[in-house]
């Protein structure tokens, strides 16, 4: 909001003077820049040297399991490690022509995130149509166990003997 001079607050929400949207008007705006993919057209992308890049909380992966070969990267990370230009890239960060594609839980939150890679430069980011849940849905590939972080191997937590007393 800005000042007037009378002291009035405006309610503008740009300053380009348009009003503000919600959620769905602004998916709906942002998905019409996207070439969204369904599962199979995302696991044909991987196949062809593209990335699946799961954005999904670590509750929801382990809960529901992981696509293989798909970097996990927290969505408040997301364009650090993607950038290709960017000091805290990940490996799998090598261009701006790479093919990416985003996969959130329902396909919501990776639309965002596909245009926010998009301003990026990346320009072939998109986004999987349903997310994770459409992926499986569709019978596809799904595993249980520790995924890959950005590149790095996700901490397995405390051994399964930590706090039981030593035998001896």
């Amino acid at each position: 909001m800005s000042e007037h001079p009378e002291g009035v607050r405006s309610t503008e929400a740009h300053p380009k003077g348009e009003p503000p949207v919600g959620i769905d008007e602004l998916l709906e705006r942002v998905r019409l820049d996207l070439d969204r993919v369904t599962p199979e057209q995302a696991r044909d992308i991987a196949a062809a040297g593209g990335l699946l890049v799961d954005i999904r909380y670590a509750a929801l992966r382990e809960r529901d399991g992981l696509i293989p070969g798909a970097l996990v990267v927290e969505r408040n990370e997301l364009e650090w490690r993607l950038d290709p230009q960017g000091s805290h890239r990940a490996a799998e960060a090598v261009s701006h022509d790479l093919r990416v594609v985003v996969i959130c839980n329902e396909g919501y939150a990776s639309s965002l995130a596909a245009v926010s890679l998009r301003q990026l430069g990346l320009r072939h980011a998109t986004d999987l149509i349903g997310g994770f849940q459409a992926w499986k849905a569709a019978g596809l590939p799904v595993t249980a166990g520790l995924p890959v972080t950005a590149g790095l191997p996700v901490a397995a937590g405390p051994p399964a003997t930590a706090g039981l007393p030593a035998s001896g």
